[in-house]
């Protein structure tokens, strides 16, 4: 197949429509007899409510109703008694926004409090082992480490984070002849209508949601949170549509975040640079009435070839609301462990960073013992040193400077599981040669609407400006959550499946008709390119067989998953990532001059995109190291900073160089398009970077997360 749309450098084909307005998200839709909802918060952060007074509310001109009654609801949370602060306690509807946010002030609760908890290092909560992340061990890592030639034993903590799209979480619900239709903020339109559907007791086919344009996501819109429900609800209860849109502040309290987390992360070393011995144990905050767990011990067991390995993962349950998935869920934690410990034992080894991880570079993946399908982690290595000056870092730490800031150098390995799910497709042609397919994922900022896009050309041998990739909608055909880096893999490889069997299927009607040009041509001989069928010198069109069978257009449906593939092979991407940093060690002020990382992330499908993918991902990796970190008031659980003005997040002048490359490779065997996932990868890697050239800079190891200015006085 000749790729004429896979690997250039596309500019977002939906890139117009943001920029000058056009483009509709979910708050934005104008729905006829509209009407507002403003969801109530409790103020505690355990017990139930006593009373609750409605009447000033419903006195206030434009409200007409406020819903306290869940009961009948099925939340992830229960309905009857209070689990966290901001648990909604009632919906006030009004005819305009102003009125329902008004009622809302007026609804007046008294509780019956009961004695909570919202601090997880409170040593009176015990911590549990959940069920799918056992203990695990290879070897003897405790014999190993204490017979180690060099040691090195980290303690290591990191704050919550919190999640700040631009786009706030909204939802506009209407009900009509007896089914639901949600416009929603989410990364997984059929996810939410099944979740909608369990909550309401309806059926899932009842519930359309809609989702074409998200503000940014990170996790945040995975799951489907109380203001989705409640807003369906209200809809059904006052029989008119219903907007909800929580505030920013409400946005911390209603939704998920990365967990607060506490490691211990040991290396056990020869003195010739030999990791023998690791032995890593993490905890995290968790929910009281939900487990949440993710991916914190994959790398530190996976990412270096050590025989004594032993990994350890704790909850500590407590009265919050439920941690969630925030981009490079768990691994980036895990792997800022890790990539600390492994930046100290080469400072006591004397040994370059860069070389301590070659030398312990495995041959196969020794959890699963199989076979890596790519690791080009060397290249990684090679090229993010050479383009980033690495030759130029002192060893000895404090010893550069520029004026009166101290200079250092730093890196960190990066490397995410590259997650393919099953996936649907439908493409189609149309009677003017232009195309469509249909899948029903999401773009919440990444481009995928332009890079399947590019997928779908080549593989109908159509140029780009004929497709379109249309998503966004829980009536397409099926596919998995737009996270875990796995939609291009995934809705991807069902483009190309699906338009590669459309193509095969236009090829079968040509050679068939007697008149068309190519009838008796071998199938496997006809090549397609910009809309024409071509074989020794013949041709024929997608419109005239068309034309010919009198069709105004043909699709197919097509799925594809990855099967067994990952009990054969073992497959990530990779990354190694360099930063450099000045710190004021009169102000203890960090700022970082540069990052440069190389990636092996397999075939590279729209370079433009995947450059920005990498940026994106080190600006929350500069957050996650420098500057953010939720406040929690453990007298009642309430978020202190739960504002863009009091939480921090990086600013164009915290951003000032930051580039990134891709190692020339593809991946068939995890998926037919040779692609490895990039969202989740960009971010991992970051923040050990950044602490590991702080390190270089001041001789300091600061191993809590955001470092702060007083840390370095």
């Amino acid at each position: 197949m000749a790729t004429t749309a896979v690997g250039q450098p596309l500019s977002r084909v939906d890139a117009r429509r943001k920029v000058t307005g056009t483009a509709t998200y979910s708050a934005e839709h104008r729905i006829e007899g509209l009407l507002y909802g403003v969801i109530v918060n409790g103020t505690v952060a355990r017990g139930t409510v006593s009373r609750i007074s409605v009447d000033a509310a419903l006195a206030h001109p434009g409200v007409l109703r406020v819903l306290t009654d869940f009961g009948k609801l099925q939340l992830a949370h229960p309905v009857d008694r209070l689990a966290f602060y901001g648990q909604p306690i009632a919906v006030v509807v009004a005819e305009t926004l102003e009125a329902a946010t008004h009622g809302a002030s007026l609804v007046e609760a008294t509780y019956e409090r009961q004695d909570a908890v919202t601090d997880f290092d409170d040593p009176d909560i015990p911590s549990q082992t959940p069920e799918d992340e056992p203990d695990y061990s290879r070897g003897d890592p405790a014999g190993a480490l204490a017979s180690a030639q060099v040691k090195v034993d980290l303690e290591l903590t990191s704050a919550r984070e919190n999640h700040n799209p631009i786009e706030l979480p909204s939802t506009i619900a209407r009900w009509q002849d007896g089914r639901l239709t949600l416009w929603d903020k989410t990364q997984w339109s059929q996810g939410a209508a099944r979740t909608v559907a369990g909550a309401l007791g309806i059926a899932v086919t009842d519930v359309r949601v809609h989702n074409e344009f998200l503000g940014g996501g990170f996790g945040s819109g995975i799951q489907t949170y109380d203001h989705v429900v409640l807003a369906a609800f209200a809809a059904r209860e006052v029989n008119r549509p219903v907007k909800v849109v929580l505030t920013r502040r409400q946005f911390y309290y209603g939704t998920g975040f990365r967990p607060a987390s506490r490691h211990r992360m040991a290396l056990g070393s020869t003195a010739a640079g030999r990791v023998s011995a690791l032995v890593y144990e993490v905890r995290i905050e968790n929910a009281r009435y939900r487990t949440y767990t993710d991916g914190l011990t994959d790398l530190p067991k996976f990412l270096y070839g050590v025989p004594n390995t032993s990994t350890a993962y704790r909850i500590t349950p407590i009265d919050v609301h439920s941690p969630a998935s925030m981009r490079g869920p768990g691994v980036v934690l895990g792997n800022f462990a890790l990539e600390t410990a492994m930046d100290q034992l080469a400072h006591e080894l004397a040994v370059d960073p860069v070389e301590l991880r070659l030398r312990n570079e495995p041959t196969q993946d020794e959890v699963s013992q199989l076979p890596f399908s790519t690791r080009k982690l060397r290249e990684c290595y090679q090229t993010g040193a050479r383009r980033f000056g690495w030759s130029r870092r002192r060893a000895e730490p404090g010893t550069r400077t520029d004026g009166d800031l101290l200079i250092g150098m730093g890196m960190a390995t990066a490397s995410y599981h590259n997650n393919r799910r099953d996936s649907s497709a439908r493409a189609r042609i149309h009677a003017d040669g232009t195309a469509e397919v249909f899948a029903a994922s999401a773009d919440m900022g990444p481009g995928t609407t332009t890079s399947v896009m590019q997928v779908a050309a080549d593989a109908l041998g159509l140029p780009a400006s004929a497709v379109t990739f249309r998503l966004g909608d829980s009536s397409y055909p099926t596919a998995p959550l737009h996270a875990a880096a796995c939609t291009m893999a995934s809705v991807g490889s069902a483009a190309h499946t699906t338009c590669n069997a459309l193509k095969a299927e236009f090829i079968r009607r040509a050679v068939a008709d007697p008149d068309s040009p190519l009838h008796g041509a071998n199938p496997a001989d006809v090549q397609v390119r910009d809309g024409q069928l071509e074989t020794s010198g013949a041709r024929d069109t997608y419109r005239d067989i068309l034309r010919r069978a009198g069709l105004p257009s043909l699709d197919i449906t097509g799925n594809w998953g990855p099967g067994d593939a990952d009990s054969r092979i073992s497959t990530y991407g990779y990354g190694a990532v360099f930063a450099e940093v000045s710190v004021d060690p009169l102000l203890g002020l960090v700022r970082v001059r540069r990052i440069f990382a190389a990636y092996d992330v397999g075939r590279v499908i729209s370079p433009k995109l995947a450059h920005s993918q990498a940026i994106g991902g080190m600006v929350g990796g500069i957050g996650m190291a420098l500057l953010e970190g939720t406040v929690t008031d453990h007298r009642d659980g309430r978020i202190v900073n739960a504002s863009l003005a009091d939480y921090l997040v990086p600013v164009n002048a915290d951003v000032l160089d930051l580039d990134a490359a891709f190692i020339n490779t593809e991946d068939p065997q995890a998926d037919p398009i040779g692609v490895k996932g990039l969202g989740e990868i960009t971010i991992v890697g970051v923040a050990p970077a950044i602490g590991n050239a702080v390190f270089n800079a001041t001789g300091k190891r600061l191993t809590d997360l955001p470092i702060r200015p007083e840390a370095l006085l």
